[in-house]
């Protein structure tokens, strides 16, 4: 198994293993009302042919908030919070109903297996993982439904998206072409979207890059963009601060590419537009990156292993780093073997193998696993790396130099062209889903709780 190159991929690998459903055709309207007053109403908002609660609404803010506190994100204002909050439950409830449409779902089975290896992956047992999270504040009943929907949401996007990506053989050769420079980049980004709706008019499009303008200019009196971002961006990480986390260069838009060219570190761009809406972005850190380039006669190939802590709303990155700085403590004193730790500690599925993750290309791992295992020579283990999966602890077995096939290579140009379309396309078919669905507000835009 190798590690793969982004949470939503490894996301998705759990997901294929846990549930499947046929599909038919659906159908959704293209109203929209406005929104109107109903402050006591329990009804809060209509979306197609149900109903989302005040109730619903104000467990979900308990639940963001608890967790943008956590990760120091400063929250927007109230009535922008319940509002960005609201548009993100009316779009999950829109794809629920999408696939229930398909008959894409997730039974109790599914949903016990899915659940017991979280627990496993925690090394706790089921009722010591409840326990623990109704200690946190998250019922059960709860979690287990959010995790329900997230696994249908993630099949959905499957169906819909991924599976509907085409890349023809000429941007394969294109991209190939391209790769003559001696070394790829690295960006860390902020991503802020005002969104357009599908089939807009010229004064739709003038409101939204007036919202924009509006952006830009809080930005640039020196409001706080993660702030900023929670309060107006339309994207799906907004409550997240419109964290993209670190992107290869030939994964991002050529447009994203093109925004931040001229950027320094901590700069904001200009306000940039695309099919899907009015774009700005912040640049966080920028960095080298190996490539396997188009014409290499031979790349180095590293057999790896790794003992891997996953970090979530139960196990800190501090829990995890502390965990791991005691297992190399144990390796460096001779006190026990690489292989049975990762055995007993592990939350990775090569585990069983004593972390054995095989023969690595260049590419083939997370950029921060990758620039850990390059510095190590064969034998050496690592301090405890972080990554988007958690923290490692890595060891080089040994290291070969390995012809790379123009297969190969076409293969890594197809799956870099793939993740460059991914989150263009999947935003526009969340837009064009949201625009679809009939939507009536019954809400004040005051505070909820």
């Amino acid at each position: 198994m190798r590690i793969a190159t982004s949470p939503a991929r490894a996301v998705a690998l759990v997901v294929a293993l846990l549930c499947a459903g046929p599909a038919t055709q659906a159908q959704t309207g293209n109203t929209q009302a406005k929104p109107r007053i109903y402050l006591a109403d329990a009804i809060i908002a209509v979306v197609n042919n149900e109903v989302i609660t005040r109730q619903e609404l104000v467990e979900r803010l308990q639940i963001v908030e608890r967790r943008m506190r956590n990760q120091g994100i400063a929250l927007p204002p109230p009535a922008e919070f319940q509002r960005q909050l609201l548009e993100r439950m009316i779009i999950d409830r829109a794809q629920m109903q999408l696939a229930k449409e398909y008959g894409i779902r997730v039974d109790d089975t599914m949903l016990d297996r899915a659940v017991a290896r979280i627990a496993e992956q925690n090394r706790m047992s089921l009722q010591e993982f409840r326990t623990t999270l109704e200690r946190e504040g998250t019922p059960y009943a709860r979690f287990r439904e959010e995790i329900r929907e997230e696994i249908i949401m993630q099949r959905l996007r499957e169906r819909e998206v991924d599976n509907k990506i085409q890349i023809s053989e000429s941007e394969v050769d294109n991209y190939l072409a391209e790769q003559g420079a001696p070394q790829g980049q690295e960006f860390q980004l902020s991503h802020i979207l005002v969104r357009i709706p599908e089939n807009a008019t010229a004064e739709q499009i003038g409101e939204r890059r007036r919202r924009a303008e509006e952006v830009m200019r809080q930005l640039r009196s020196g409001g706080d963009f993660a702030k900023v971002a929670a309060t107006y961006s339309d994207a799906n990480d907004a409550l997240s601060g419109g964290d993209l986390g670190w992107r290869s260069q030939d994964r991002l838009p050529q447009l994203f590419v093109d925004a931040i060219a001229e950027l320094k570190q901590g700069e904001v761009s200009q306000i940039v537009k695309s099919a899907n809406g009015f774009h700005i972005l912040k640049l966080n850190g920028k960095r080298s990156a190996s490539v396997v380039k188009a014409g290499t006669a031979a790349v180095q190939q590293t057999r790896v292993r790794h003992i891997l802590i996953k970090t979530n709303q139960i196990v800190t990155p501090a829990d995890a780093k502390r965990k791991l700085t005691e297992l190399k403590q144990r390796l460096d004193n001779n006190a026990a073997k690489f292989e049975e730790l990762a055995k007993m500690h592990s939350n990775d599925l090569t585990a069983s193998r004593g972390g054995d993750l095989g023969w690595i290309y260049p590419g083939d791992t997370v950029p921060e696993f990758e620039r850990a295992m390059d510095g190590l020579q064969p034998g050496q283990v690592s301090d405890p790396v972080e990554s988007p999966f958690g923290y490692h602890l890595i060891q080089v077995l040994e290291r070969k130099k390995d012809d790379v096939s123009q297969e190969r290579q076409r293969l890594i140009a197809r799956q870099a062209i793939r993740e460059r379309k991914l989150d263009e396309a999947t935003q526009d078919w969340l837009r064009q889903l949201r625009d679809r669905a009939y939507v009536e507000y019954r809400i004040d835009s005051g505070d909820a709780r």
